[in-house]
């Protein structure tokens, strides 16, 4: 079973282990483009919703072992999820858990069981005849009737039960927009129109949930009120950087305060307090609790457990043994970055320039790569630490190395093209990596979106070397006029027939993105 807090540990103690002698011939053997691509495919392999299941619930006759934790089962279990992934997540539970699953009710994505059928996805799928019910909703990933119907069923289910109940809480990416329950008298639309009006006026993702939370009956530990005294356990499957427990899908199992006076001072920051409807402002004047107090509100924290069962780390940590086995010594930078994408791949330029360094690398590469660090969410010591194992992998002889890294980039939209971030990421470092040698002598990098979607198209992500500018030179493409259309995958798509694109087709999960620089052994100059 895996334990989801060793896994940041795990992750970043990884270069540190030794290398298995018996994966030369396989480095032989392989392109660094093939190994790349072998590499991303173990990352999603990790994080499928069936996978992460099986890693981290431990049937044991009639009990289940979830994060160390032991419940016994008498036919008392009951089952809700929202987000994107989680009808594949609530098949697996319906498969270890037998007859001792009673009732359940997920709200996911329209379509997307006919999409699973379409893709042969039928693990994904639950049995005939299921205890559980699905409800699709939330068109084009936003809030609808259907959603809202979910969750009123949703916590229906949840008010009934009892102290000898437990209810299993599955929850991943997109998990908010299935799950809307604005307080009365404030209707969906009026909810929307106010998060909207707030994400317009540039609001922060906290500052956006602070809102949501005290409009919703269910989020922000709403879900694991209603359910009280009953034993709460949720499998969360993370899309959110650094995995915070009350962000992911709004936190509706993790009890928040929620104070009026803060909800007010967020809506007149951004001059909306005149604006909001009139239920809205009735609601934030209310003294009471957002809850009607039918239930027994002692000790509600110690009935729930949350547990991060899939996230960046995990997908990166499965990443590292798979560069191991192909004879690369991982190091994991952070799961962690962001900021622009301009920025991201300046920092992965200068940490490609530094490892593949045929002599002492100037010391201005090392004050710039930590001045880049706060821009891009990656810490000093994060910093510091990749740079030593690239360092000591260039000046020991270790041989090949492989920077992992993961999070959620962004593109400062200019244009009106085809592309995403992953892409314009790999077309980005393309141009920082220009001057290297090529592979196999040279390095490689790939950026992939572990939803298999980068954007609006059917990319996940694309793969690059430095090689790009010349060979989009003599195929008559102009870099830079695809990347102020914001065109990467128009770019890709007529680069040398497509073939530097990642495709992954539906993955089924989502743990935002995966970027990995794979640096072949460098020749040292001594003297």
């Amino acid at each position: 079973m895996v334990e989801s807090q060793d896994s940041t540990h795990l992750t970043m103690t990884m270069p540190f282990l030794p290398l298995a002698g018996r994966t030369k011939t396989t480095l032989c053997k392989m392109s660094m483009d093939s190994r790349a691509r072998k590499v991303f495919a173990a990352a999603l392999k990790a994080v499928q919703p069936h996978t992460v299941v099986q890693q981290n619930v431990e049937r044991k006759d009639d009990a289940i072992i979830i994060d160390g934790h032991k419940f016994t089962l008498q036919h008392n279990l009951h089952l809700v999820g929202f987000g994107k992934a989680v009808l594949g997540m609530a098949a697996e539970v319906e498969r270890i858990m037998g007859d001792h699953l009673v009732k359940g009710v997920i709200s996911v994505p329209h379509g997307i069981q006919e999409t699973l059928q379409q893709h042969g996805k039928h693990h994904l799928l639950l049995k005939e005849n299921s205890c559980i019910k699905i409800i699709e909703g939330a068109k084009h990933n936003l809030p609808d009737t259907d959603a809202q119907k979910a969750a009123e069923e949703i916590m229906h289910l949840a008010s009934e039960l009892q102290e000898k109940d437990i209810l299993l809480v599955l929850i991943s990416g997109g998990g908010s927009a299935l799950l809307p329950a604005p307080i009365p008298p404030i209707t969906l639309q009026e909810k929307l129109d106010v998060t909207r009006k707030l994400a317009a006026a540039g609001a922060t993702i906290q500052e956006l949930n602070t809102v949501r939370r005290a409009l919703s009956l269910l989020k922000g530990g709403g879900l694991a009120h209603y359910a009280h005294p009953a034993q709460v356990v949720a499998l969360i499957l993370s899309d959110v950087i650094g995995d915070p427990l009350d962000l992911i899908a709004s936190g509706p199992t993790v009890q928040s305060e929620v104070w009026p006076e803060e909800v007010l001072s967020v809506l007149e920051r951004y001059n909306l307090l005149h604006t909001v409807p009139v239920s809205v402002k009735d609601v934030l004047g209310r003294t009471s609790p957002r809850w009607k107090g039918n239930k027994d509100q002692t000790d509600k924290a110690e009935h729930v457990l949350n547990v991060v069962i899939g996230s960046n780390s995990v997908a990166l940590m499965s990443a590292g043994r798979c560069v191991r086995e192909l004879g690369f010594r991982p190091v994991v930078l952070s799961p962690g970055v962001c900021g622009n994408v301009r920025s991201v791949s300046r920092l992965y330029g200068l940490l490609a320039h530094f490892a593949c360094s045929r002599e002492e690398p100037p010391p201005e590469i090392a004050t710039e790569v930590l001045r880049l660090g706060p821009e891009v969410g990656v810490e000093s010591w994060d910093l510091c630490r990749t740079m030593q194992v690239l360092g000591e992998g260039r000046t020991e002889g270790w041989g090949a190395t492989c920077m992992l890294a993961g999070g959620e980039p962004t593109v400062k939209l200019t244009g009106k093209g085809r592309g995403g971030r992953n892409q314009e990421l790999a077309l980005r470092v393309g141009l920082e990596l220009r001057g290297l040698d090529l592979p196999p002598s040279g390095p490689v990098f790939l950026s992939g979106g572990t939803d298999g979607q980068d954007g609006p198209t059917e990319a996940a992500g694309a793969i690059t070397d430095g090689r790009l500018y010349e060979e989009a030179q003599a195929q008559g493409l102009d870099i830079d006029s695809f990347l102020i259309n914001n065109d990467s995958y128009t770019f890709f798509s007529c680069l040398s027939a497509g073939k530097r694109l990642v495709v992954s087709g539906l993955t089924c999960t989502n743990v935002m993105d995966v970027h990995m620089l794979l640096i072949p052994p460098i020749p040292i100059n001594i003297g």
